[in-house]
């Protein structure tokens, strides 16, 4: 059942014809699926600002009961539209009794990979798909900051560009790992099959066997399949590879066209990479639109198209899939989880460390503060801070040679904004400072 025909339902109430006035929602019946918030990817079109907060979701039905009375048309996205996501179900508030979905999908520049974080907004449990090494501390901080308890880590598969930071998460927040059974990966928690179940609060993700980029690739398909993973399968207009790890282009045909492309056409397709910036796609959109499997396109010219590739094998792969194949535990063991000892600092999502003013105040001389404003604002209004050193932004790479390397760095703005570039920043920047009170020398004192 898609979104609409849901909305169609919820007007005419669960057995009767259309009402003219709404009523109170009835109580939850046995087996449905409750709505969710979800933050959606941030949108191209101009009308929708990128900062739209999350929405809610009206509460659904399981899609395989059928619902009485006619189905409403839709409309469908137009072809070659990749990044705005019908948003119809997205403007309808939730049931107070309904719990939210928290989404976030999250990107890693260096191997194109996309992490994406599910969690239950009422029970705040969470689940992490294919969480990449070198962003354990973001992805740590995230959970964090929102926080929720990280159950689970999933793997769609033994990734060849990649290190999983499954296994630091397990070490830093508890989590517990799992991947296909197929796989061939040890020191996983829970090993995936065809119909596994993951369960994260009151919500679920739903595992497909769906090989063909390697042997054991996973789909992982939402509760009311309004959303589904597809790691390195299927791509947006595109697919995975095929030439190693037990890759087979027969099989990916099928797993796609037989798996995946039996959901709704307006499920959200989510892949474990891009490499031109798209973040989204749907069923239909692939089903039309994929130049290597969608339309009319048969498994014989798909399996040919595949083999004539010719691919370079990625660069890390020689060190991410024996890592991978353990699940990331012999690099977790010699990775170091300490935050610095020199302070109780902050770290920030946006990837950097902060220091509060009174703490930095406390410290004295053991740090070294630089001021990287112009020097008009080092001498202005807002003053700076005693014992400061200016070196203007533009001029810090090159001057990092001066700075003593025995005493750790902090580095003051105006704002925030511009020494968040640093190793670690003045939280609030010189604003902050003197809202709460700390000295300054030099600027005007009201």
């Amino acid at each position: 059942m898609n979104r609409d025909d849901r909305h169609a339902h919820l007007a005419r109430g669960p057995d009767g014809p259309d009402i003219p006035e709404p009523r109170p929602d009835p109580p939850t019946p046995p087996g449905e699926i409750p709505g969710r918030e979800i933050d959606m990817p941030p949108d191209p079109y101009p009308e929708i600002p990128a900062t739209t907060p999350p929405a809610e979701l009206t509460p659904a039905r399981p899609p395989e009961i059928p619902q009485p009375g006619p189905r409403r048309s839709r409309m469908r996205p137009a072809d070659g539209v990749v990044l705005r996501p019908e948003r119809r179900a997205h403007d309808a508030p939730a049931t107070k009794e309904a719990p939210l979905l928290i989404f976030r999908q999250l990107f890693d520049a260096t191997s194109s990979t996309y992490t994406y974080l599910v969690a239950d907004g009422e029970t705040r449990e969470a689940v992490l798909i294919d969480p990449v090494f070198e962003q354990f501390r973001r992805d740590r901080t995230l959970v964090t900051e929102l926080g929720l308890t990280l159950r689970w880590t999933i793997e769609t598969h033994v990734h060849a560009d990649h290190v999983t930071g499954a296994a630091l998460l397990r070490r830093a927040l508890g989590s517990r790992i799992a991947i296909a059974e197929r796989s061939g990966a040890e020191g996983a928690d829970r090993y995936l099959r065809e119909d596994s179940r993951v369960t994260f609060g009151k919500r679920w993700l739903d595992v497909r066997e769906t090989p063909g980029h390697t042997s054991g690739c996973l789909t992982l398909v939402l509760d009311d399949r309004s959303m589904a993973f597809t790691g390195d399968l299927l791509l947006i207009r595109g697919t995975g590879r095929t030439d190693f790890q037990q890759g087979d282009a027969a099989a990916m045909y099928r797993s796609v066209r037989s798996v995946i492309f039996s959901l709704p056409d307006d499920c959200l397709l989510y892949p474990g990479h891009d490499y031109r910036g798209l973040t989204v796609s749907s069923v239909g959109e692939e089903r039309r639109c994929n130049p290597r499997l969608g339309g009319d396109i048969g498994e014989n010219d798909f399996v040919k198209s595949m083999a004539s590739l010719k691919l370079p094998h990625p660069k890390q792969m020689e060190v991410a899939v024996p890592a991978n194949l353990k699940c990331g535990a012999a690099a977790s063991a010699s990775a170091d989880l300490a935050d610095p000892q020199w302070a109780p600092l902050k770290f920030h999502f946006a990837g950097f460390w902060q220091i509060d003013p009174q703490t930095l105040a406390e410290l004295g001389e053991r740090v070294q503060i630089v001021d990287v404003r112009e020097p008009d604002e080092f001498d202005g209004p807002l003053g700076h801070i005693r014992g400061a050193r200016l070196i203007p932004l533009g001029t810090l790479d090159s001057r990092k040679g001066d700075l003593d390397r025995e005493r750790p760095v902090v580095v003051v703005c105006r704002s925030g904004a511009r020494s968040a570039q640093a190793v670690v920043n003045l939280a609030g920047g010189m604003l902050r400072w003197r809202a709460e009170g700390a000295a300054v020398e030099g600027g005007r004192h009201d």
